[in-house]
């Protein structure tokens, strides 16, 4: 590694530890699973609150705190005994895009996850992120469905960046000493997962000299990804802490 490679190292390090701290919880949407203490109700809240993560945060939150009312704040045994009245409520919901029938189909699917493979992380089978993704994937939309609920599921084969489930899969596998992320998963290693990359992260890496590729697709996530590996190959997405942070929160 050269010097340039290790002062930037440093610096993201530095910033590392500064942001992965119980203090980013509050105010991410992250909060909401943080809620919960047992895997099965933090996998699957999480999973929704991922789902509609695009947008400011504080909407996100309150979009996730109206899910959690209408489980009446127990996400797995709403998701596993729910009859068709009970998703009633979820035809007033909305997050921009993320329509009444797409909550209701995401719920419906992960009914039968759960009830037939057991958890919702049996679903993200692979030996990486992307791997896990694409069959996460494949499960969701092997049921009969409106073409327009297929947006909400990403096809990385097709350029799609994922930055949602990428995100989510960070929350559930990535384990360390601060707890912001949960590391409930073993399905996967923190090597294998990958940046999930919006407008923050993305901006934030071209001006670090991490991505050179335009366009905020697959083969940017890689190629971040990829340069982020170089400083830690074990854990190269710890630095989305650092990256999303200096764009949202410094403006850098």
């Amino acid at each position: 590694m050269n010097k340039k490679d290790k002062q930037l190292r440093d610096f993201l390090n530095a910033k590392l530890a500064q942001y992965n701290q119980p203090g980013f919880i509050a105010n991410d949407p992250i909060c909401l699973p943080h809620r919960f203490s047992k895997p099965r109700d933090i996998e699957i809240i999480a999973l929704l609150v991922a789902t509609i993560a695009w947008g400011q945060r504080t909407s996100i939150i309150r979009s996730g705190e109206r899910i959690l009312e209408f489980m009446n704040h127990e996400p797995y045994q709403f998701v596993s005994q729910f009859t068709p009245h009970d998703l009633k409520p979820f035809e007033q919901f909305v997050h921009r895009t993320f329509q009444p029938y797409d909550i209701q189909f995401f719920l419906l699917r992960l009914q039968d996850i759960v009830r037939t493979l057991g958890s919702v992380e049996a679903a993200f089978k692979g030996r990486n992120a992307a791997e896990a993704i694409a069959h996460f994937r494949t499960i969701m939309l092997a049921a009969p469905h409106e073409t327009r609920v297929a947006k909400h599921i990403p096809d990385i084969t097709r350029g799609a960046a994922a930055k949602r489930l990428n995100m989510y899969l960070r929350w559930m596998v990535r384990k360390d000493a601060t707890g912001v992320d949960f590391g409930i998963w073993d399905n996967l290693k923190p090597a294998g997962l990958f940046l999930p990359l919006d407008v923050h992260t993305a901006t934030v890496s071209r001006k670090l000299g991490l991505l050179q590729r335009k366009a905020n697709d697959w083969q940017a996530v890689e190629e971040v990804t990829s340069a982020l590996r170089k400083f830690d190959p074990d854990d190269p997405v710890k630095y989305d802490f650092a990256l999303f942070s200096l764009g949202a929160e410094e403006q850098f």
